[in-house]
């Protein structure tokens, strides 16, 4: 891997020398570099140091300038205002500083983080025996963004899907397979996720409309509970089934969604049954909880009912059973001390905010977490319709997920199809990017989007080739493909020498920024930053090709300069967009 030293931090180390030998006291004091609409950076950090030295700005400032080296990196400084600096980079800089990452083809100097740790994600958390609907995306998109953008800076990431196998409807749907053998078998015969999970719908409404009706099969029913709680081993048996036929669900939703679900990462609610009765006694043994009514309680000063009396965080009912808490509780041990996680992170629905409050809490107390090991939860909102209510069918119910994801690859086929003659599609092709184009679009549409915020789910909008969308940055990168085809023998090569125009120093300026999102991204849990930079660079080459013809450019010199600047824009778009867990077709 090549080492890449950003513009960024070149101008940081040139200012921060100039301030120390200015100034001995200003060693160290950040120069509050920041990228500017005035020149290719302002640094804003005199104004605070001049106020503690009792000194004139403007002339501390000048006093600074002049002790800058200029010609190499920076090519000229200004004092602005009461002492701003606004710098230029030159044109020498810039061009070297792109070679340099077109050479590091594989990170495009993104660097790996120097004390990385060990992150449990916990997202895409899918129920058993249930089918996933619109509320389930925003988990598994935002999650598995996520996981790339830590794996790729070089933390190490554990998945953990906590899905939904365990509570008292089984009881129900066990007793009722009991009774009514062989419906959930189909012998050697592979079934479509979408069989199998219409094999559980009907399975689950047959024994709900007994449950209902019947007192003596709600006897029965409930006694199995119990049986499955003991781990009686044919009541387990029964369990499973349901437990691998919803797998085979998940695993074709997830599969549309291009994303990748590993076997060994879902552990879900039984996984820790095991440690729910340990955890109970730590908790009351420690004082951390305490019985009231007969359940296990954890009480908060500062979370109280509309009657105004303190709402507490059940860990275990009063009738013996363990709720989420117990299981949740189980899980952050789990993570702590089996898997030694510094840093956990729950993508989960904010509408859960007020339970891990409560369990957060609640780990601090028994000291499960501490300053070494935290706990998030990044909180996503609702994804709404067009009319800004939650997104339901006319019949007021969840979409579901399945029937989204076929309708967003069905739209975005015809688009692709308009355009297909054009580019030489073959039909093949022509399928296989709308899927490409259909996913991404939902992804993007997602993630451009500050997790907390509700966004609006407008298919005609993600599938268009303006505006601020996948389809236009995938469109720009198709674009790049073409003219890397068409260039025949001529090679994307630097070339330092070459006085660049303003179209040019901008994309590579923007280009030298990917390595500082990309880290912000991932330290922050934004993933929106990243789509925002995309678009962006996406919109500055836009501007780049109205202005600088690259196969028809003046010189050869010119010509080889521009191919490594689109070409690098390029891979910049494939590596970002594949950090949100999206496709770029070569034509489109």
């Amino acid at each position: 891997m090549t080492s890449v030293t950003s513009l960024t931090d070149l101008v940081h180390q040139r200012l921060s020398d100039a301030l120390a030998s200015s100034l001995p006291e200003a060693d160290g004091v950040d120069p509050l570099l920041r990228r500017s609409d005035r020149a290719d950076f302002q640094a804003n950090g005199i104004l605070a140091l001049a106020k503690k030295a009792k000194a004139n700005p403007r002339e501390l400032a000048t006093q600074v300038v002049s002790r800058i080296t200029t010609g190499d990196v920076i090519q000229d400084v200004e004092v602005s205002g009461p002492g701003f600096l606004n710098i230029t980079i030159t044109d020498r800089a810039i061009t070297e500083n792109l070679a340099a990452r077109y050479a590091d083809a594989d990170r495009l100097g993104v660097p790996v983080a120097e004390h990385p740790g060990t992150t449990v994600i916990d997202y895409a958390q899918p129920n058993v025996a249930k089918e996933m609907h619109v509320g389930h995306l925003r988990s598994a998109v935002i999650g598995d963004a996520l996981v790339q953008l830590l794996e790729f800076t070089g933390e190490s990431v554990v998945r953990r899907h906590h899905i939904g196998d365990w509570g008292t409807q089984f009881g129900m749907l066990i007793q009722y397979l009991d009774e009514h053998p062989g419906e959930l078998d189909h012998g050697d015969a592979q079934v479509t996720g979408e069989e199998a999970m219409s094999n559980l719908d009907r399975l689950y409404k047959a024994a709900r409309k007994l449950f209902d009706s019947d007192e003596e099969f709600k006897t029965r029913a409930r006694r199995r509970v119990v049986d499955l709680q003991a781990g009686e081993p044919k009541t387990l048996a029964a369990w499973q089934k349901f437990v691998d036929e919803s797998k085979i669900y998940f695993f074709s939703v997830f599969e549309k969604l291009d994303m990748e679900i590993r076997d060994p990462d879902i552990v879900g609610e039984s996984g820790y049954n095991d440690m729910l009765d340990e955890t109970c006694r730590l908790l009351e043994e420690s004082g951390v909880a305490e019985i009231s009514d007969g359940a296990l309680c954890v009480f908060f000063d500062d979370i109280k009912g509309p009657d105004g009396n303190r709402t507490p965080l059940i860990v275990r009912k009063s009738d013996g059973g363990y709720g989420y808490a117990a299981t949740d509780l189980s899980a952050i041990r789990d993570r702590v001390f089996n898997l030694k996680a510094n840093s956990l992170l729950y993508v989960v629905d904010v509408r859960q905010s007020l339970h891990f409050k409560m369990v957060f809490e609640t780990a601090r107390r028994a000291g499960w977490l501490n300053d070494d090991v935290t706990a998030f939860q990044l909180a996503f909102g609702t994804i709404l319709g067009k009319d800004g209510k939650p997104f339901k069918t006319r019949e007021g119910v969840s979409v579901k997920l399945e029937d989204l994801l076929d309708e967003a690859v069905q739209r975005a086929t015809a688009v692709v199809r308009e355009k297909a003659e054009k580019v030489g599609l073959t039909e093949e092709e022509i399928v296989e990017n709308g899927r490409y184009v259909g996913i991404g679009a939902v992804k993007y549409a997602d993630l451009s989007t500050s997790a907390v915020r509700d966004y609006k789910f407008d298919l005609d909008q993600m599938v268009s080739l303006s505006g601020d969308t996948s389809v236009y940055l995938q469109y720009a990168y198709a674009r790049i493909q073409s003219i890397l085809r068409k260039a025949g023998d001529a090679r994307p090569l630097a070339h330092p020498e070459l006085e660049l125009t303003g179209a040019e120093r901008a994309l590579g300026l923007h280009l030298d920024q990917f390595s500082e999102v990309v880290a912000d991204a991932a330290k922050e849990y934004t993933p929106h930053k990243l789509t925002a930079y995309l678009y962006q660079l996406a919109s500055t080459l836009t501007t780049f090709y109205d202005q600088c013809p690259v196969l028809k450019a003046d010189t050869q010199e010119q010509r080889e300069n521009r191919l490594l600047l689109v070409d690098l824009t390029a891979r910049t778009l494939h590596r970002g967009m594949a950090l949100l867990g999206i496709r770029t077709p070569e034509k489109l």
